[in-house]
């Protein structure tokens, strides 16, 4: 088997059948299987699936179990010598994943590869980026990124003057789309399950990186990625998921001072994103503007009173009356 396509599902009935027929129509010349680990999905997504595409294999979580642990069913159950972690939210354009595995056969010493994915206008995600630093948390916190453009000393979480249009070494690339060798992928363990959302691909390109391995970005292949689709729905929930896997990854790589700096960041980009939003919305009021002022006021609540390290280390934090989306067995 030559690809295994893994596609973690849920409730994602809707955008998984038009991913699913890109790839079964588009996908000509490359030998393939679809593993879809169902992460407890309630919407017919499963019955869908099973009616339609007989062919998929369909793995039952039993429940929301996150991105890591979620998709490292679907790794331990693959064939391929290429596994792709794909999003259901996600087009596959005609003949994009043959050109993207003959890209790889051209490129042994790479372990990790990422693609050009495009907004549904067309437009460039630009998502492969510069791993994150407490350095460069403070450089965008002080709203200080532009300043690269007079010295390197303020890089932070971009690359400047790139568009996605060359190819190019990256520190890693989105897990909406990445493809990685099977046996590097066993090896090293899949995804790390403490990251149940985010951080969790750009921890497994670290990894990949400390294997010996980079990680190669091509824009012969592109992919359309709707973006956030599963999300939406439960926005608050998300975005604290979304804090929790910061402080565990600063933790993994830069200890304790490290992520006592990340969290005196966040505050301050938090602060600055509030007021910058009531500004806008004291000239011009709009509903959306007043539920993003409310996200960002939680939030910074939320990481004032959250300890990081009683966080990581015991997994203790603030009961903010918010449930949880992910079942951490």
């Amino acid at each position: 088997m030559k690809l295994s396509i893994v596609i973690l599902c849920w409730n994602d009935r809707e955008v998984i059948r038009n991913c699913l027929r890109s790839i079964y129509t588009g996908t000509h010349r490359t030998d393939f299987e679809i593993i879809v680990p169902v992460n407890g999905s309630a919407d017919g997504s499963v019955e869908f699936i099973r009616q339609n595409y007989p062919e998929v294999r369909l793995i039952d979580n039993g429940a929301n179990l996150g991105f890591s642990k979620g998709n490292n069913v679907g790794i331990r159950a693959s064939q391929g010598e290429l596994i792709l972690i794909l999003n259901p939210d996600t087009i596959i354009p005609d003949g994009a994943l043959d050109k993207w595995v003959e890209f790889i056969g051209r490129h042994p010493e790479a372990g990790a590869f990422g693609c050009r994915l495009l907004n549904p206008d067309g437009t460039f995600q630009g998502i492969p980026r510069p791993f994150p630093t407490v350095r460069g948390v403070w450089i965008g916190a002080l709203l200080l990124r532009p300043l690269v453009y007079l010295s390197k000393e303020f890089v932070s979480d971009v690359y400047v003057r790139w568009n996605g249009d060359t190819e190019r070494v990256v520190d890693w690339a989105c897990g909406a789309a990445l493809m990685v060798r099977g046996e590097l992928l066993k090896r090293l363990g899949g995804f790390d399950e403490q990251f149940v959302y985010q951080f969790e691909e750009m921890d497994l390109c670290r990894r990949i990186w400390a294997a010996g391995y980079p990680v190669l970005y091509t824009p012969e292949v592109t992919i359309t990625h709707l973006g956030g689709q599963s999300t939406k729905e439960f926005p608050l929930p998300f975005e604290l998921e979304k804090y929790r896997n910061g402080y565990r990854y600063f933790y993994k790589y830069y200890g304790k001072r490290g992520v006592r700096s990340y969290r005196r960041a966040l505050l301050v980009n938090l602060e600055i994103r509030r007021v910058m939003q009531w500004l806008i919305q004291w000239v011009k009021p709009c509903e959306a503007r007043k539920k993003k002022l409310e996200l960002l006021r939680v939030s910074a609540q939320w990481n004032r009173r959250t300890d990081p390290l009683r966080l990581v280390e015991k997994g203790e934090e603030p009961y903010f009356g918010v449930k949880r989306t992910f079942e951490l067995t």
